[in-house]
């Protein structure tokens, strides 16, 4: 297994693109690239990265607005995260990828696989943010979208210490659910010192995070899905039920149970006993499959 220590943090800027990645091993080995969630950042993947193999090349990416990355007005619009993942796989130069994406970081992963395809070798999605088809067919209007009507824009944002953060987190769902040390990871670098260098605030913004979630349907992932001809491994959490708390449940999993017949080259692997947040729960198993990308 890999001892990779700490990873070299580098800038990538672009045009309008400015983001922080972070990078372990040699670029010499295939380069497997990391992209995490709505409201999480690359760091939440140094447990996964540490269960894989060392003969690998890693780049984990603070999508845009997250992070340590550059934060823009809204990211309502979701071509922007796929846009910027692209950008930075092209203006690296990288070639032969391993992509990995979880959830909202998969969606990213579809967009840049599909105007690049050359540059992936196969994509690994981690219960991907691509719901049933009929959800995109009315997209709201972008003037529409209000992100202060989403409870998540009212996240606390304010915090002593990323120890009083994990205090205040261990205990509820769903980070209960996940690992105390990948949680103290989430906690550690989701974090930016506060203007006034007194305490600390949210790496991606409440209101960003909630503009994220609110427009959800902005693009339409089945064209491109349709177009993909990359070996794709699906990794499906489990599933809401009929109660409604459930379904509001973040934990449960938003990836349509058809997507991978939608693929044209799709493996999928449906993985009941974990949430949508599987990366955090069994860093360890989400490793081995993004090795295997369920070929046995």
């Amino acid at each position: 297994m890999n001892e990779p220590g700490e990873p070299t943090e580098k800038q990538f800027q672009q045009g309008d693109t400015n983001l922080c990645y972070f990078e372990w091993g040699s670029p010499d080995d295939q380069t497997i690239l990391m992209v995490h969630a709505t409201g999480f950042h690359a760091r939440c993947w140094d447990k996964t990265i540490a269960a894989l193999p060392s003969d690998y090349h890693i780049i984990a990416v603070d999508q845009i607005g997250h992070g340590r990355s550059g934060k823009p007005d809204s990211l309502s619009d979701w071509s922007l995260m796929g846009n910027a993942v692209g950008a930075l796989v092209a203006g690296l130069d990288c070639k032969d990828l391993i992509g990995v994406g979880h959830s909202m970081g998969a969606h990213a992963l579809v967009q840049a696989a599909d105007v690049m395809p050359e540059r992936f070798e196969r994509l690994v999605l981690v219960d991907p943010t691509i719901t049933e088809p009929e959800i995109y067919r009315n997209p709201p209007d972008p003037k529409d979208i209000d992100p202060n009507q989403n409870p998540v824009s009212r996240r606390r944002n304010s915090w002593e210490s990323p120890e009083a953060m994990f205090a205040a987190f261990k205990d509820r769902h769903p980070f209960s659910l996940w690992r105390p040390d990948v949680l103290m990871d989430y906690c550690q670098y989701g974090l930016l010192r506060a203007d006034d260098e007194n305490g600390f605030m949210l790496a991606c913004p409440p209101y960003l995070e909630a503009s994220v979630y609110e427009g959800f349907r902005s693009l339409d992932p089945y064209p491109l899905v349709k177009n993909i001809r990359l070996p794709v491994a699906i990794l499906r959490a489990q599933m809401a039920g009929d109660d409604v708390t459930a379904v509001r449940d973040f934990a449960n999993s938003p990836t349509w149970p058809g997507l991978a017949d939608i693929f044209s080259n799709a493996r999928e692997l449906h993985i009941p006993e974990l949430s949508h947040f599987m990366p955090m729960q069994d860093p360890k198993q989400i490793a081995r499959h993004i090795i295997t990308g369920l070929i046995h």
